[in-house]
């Protein structure tokens, strides 16, 4: 059964009539406190849609990202799937035809307001069930108060940012580049370093460019994690940053990203990758920085790493039309610029896109160089059922790439040989 965690209040004195419909929607938690829990987003939305509504209520609960797939994940082995998913990943529901598609819930002006690369990678099958729900991407945020006092400018080449490194040290910056590959979000970190492994551009599906790395996966789909390019990557950071005692006290294999961004906020770090909500977190801590795209080899890197999360909707418990007439609701301009302004994230829609993009309100301005790389980004494979396990393995492992005497090679090459598995079997 759902928690009550997050549950809308029912108001009192209404019993339950032949005629009303419950929604029970799970989703992710995007706030840092209890003060700005999504908790809060939720029910004013439900609110809001119930008193249009009555005959529909919408039932929330809301769980930390480190529980709420695997909490979707038991409800729909306990034969309790909830009406609406907003969470990490849809494919393996969408292969095992638990999931409607995106084309029987939203309107017409809806789907064509959501942002094209977005909906694409929301497809299996090709067809559309994974519906985005907010995005990122990821740029080189650097501390200007400490580059300042190492007289160093921000980096535009993996060599640029090799030295900043050295400089920042020299200056007893205790991280002069934070790179966080522990078991949180390894799996962003190094999708990063593997697009930026290629300078130049190369379109907006991903095809590698003609001297780097290419992500996870080639333009067709298939795993690359072990290409020649990928593995130059790794053994570029592990000789150039690693070795030499660049990326601060904690091993990056045991660094996660909060705890990276934790002490950017405090004035440790000189640079990291970072994403929208880093913003906020070092704007309290009064930290003075600045955000520059991410250095490729010999240039601006080809692509940035953009991240969505996703909407989906269950079959089992029908109300396909009033889960529709909701998700409408829900990804009207007015309240996907709410919650994208409330945490700091990317809309996934274009209406709503344009009006960040053209204001210069405090809420929004900031956000201005994210929304500039998320056309050219590139996502997850979100659309391979293999994707989690391949995933998972990439946060346990990918750290002891680049730890002392690791083998950058080996270890991409066992990543790889677990994806083919992965794939393989996904197939079968």
């Amino acid at each position: 059964m759902v928690s009550a965690l997050g549950m809308t209040a029912v108001l009192g004195g209404c019993g339950s009539t032949a005629s009303e419909v419950t929604l029970r929607l799970v989703a992710a938690d995007y706030g840092d406190s209890p003060a700005n829990s999504s908790k809060k987003y939720w029910d004013a939305l439900a609110k809001e849609y119930e008193s249009k509504h009555p005959g529909v209520k919408i039932d929330v609960s809301v769980y930390s990202w480190n529980d709420v797939d695997a909490k979707v994940k038991d409800m729909v082995a306990a034969g309790h799937a909830p009406d609406l998913a907003q969470i990490g990943a849809y494919a393996d529901y969408a292969a095992a035809g638990k999931l409607y598609p995106a084309s029987d819930l939203l309107s017409i002006p809806t789907q064509a307001d959501l942002l094209a690369q977005l909906s694409e990678a929301g497809q299996w099958n090709h067809t559309q069930y994974g519906i985005p729900f907010a995005a990122s991407t990821r740029v080189l945020f650097y501390n200007k108060t400490l580059f300042a006092k190492a007289g160093i400018t921000p980096p535009t080449t993996w060599d640029e940012l090799a030295a900043d490194a050295r400089a920042l040290k020299d200056k007893g910056v205790k991280y002069p580049f934070a790179l966080p590959l522990g078991p949180e979000e390894a799996q962003a970190e190094t999708m990063q370093w593997l697009l930026s492994g290629s300078s130049g551009s190369s379109g907006t599906n991903g095809s590698s460019g003609t001297n780097g790395g290419n992500g996870y996966t080639d333009d067709i789909g298939t795993y690359t994690i072990d290409s020649a390019p990928n593995v130059q990557t790794f053994t570029w950071l592990k000789d150039e940053l690693v070795d030499k005692g660049l990326t601060g006290p904690v091993a990056p294999g045991r660094l996660n990203r909060a705890d990276a961004f934790a002490a950017f906020a405090d004035g440790q770090v000189g640079m990291l990758n970072g994403h929208p909500t880093l913003i906020q977190q070092a704007e309290k801590k009064g930290v003075q920085f600045g955000m520059v795209p991410m250095p490729g080899r010999t240039g601006t890197s080809r692509a940035s790493m953009g991240v969505t999360d996703w909407m989906m909707a269950f079959k089992q418990n029908g109300h396909r039309d009033r889960i529709g007439d909701f998700l409408n609701f829900v990804y009207s301009e007015k309240n996907v610029l709410a919650f994208s302004r409330e945490y700091g994230l990317l809309p996934v829609t274009g209406s709503a896109s344009n009006t960040m993009s053209a204001s210069d309100a405090p809420t929004d301005s900031p956000l201005h160089p994210f929304l500039d790389q998320l056309p050219t980004s590139e996502l997850y494979p979100a659309g391979k059922t293999s994707w989690a396990t391949v995933s998972a393995a990439v946060k346990q492992n990918i750290g002891q790439a680049v730890a002392p005497g690791g083998d950058p090679a080996g270890v991409l090459t066992r990543l790889q040989t677990t994806a083919t598995a992965a794939d393989s079997s996904a197939r079968n």
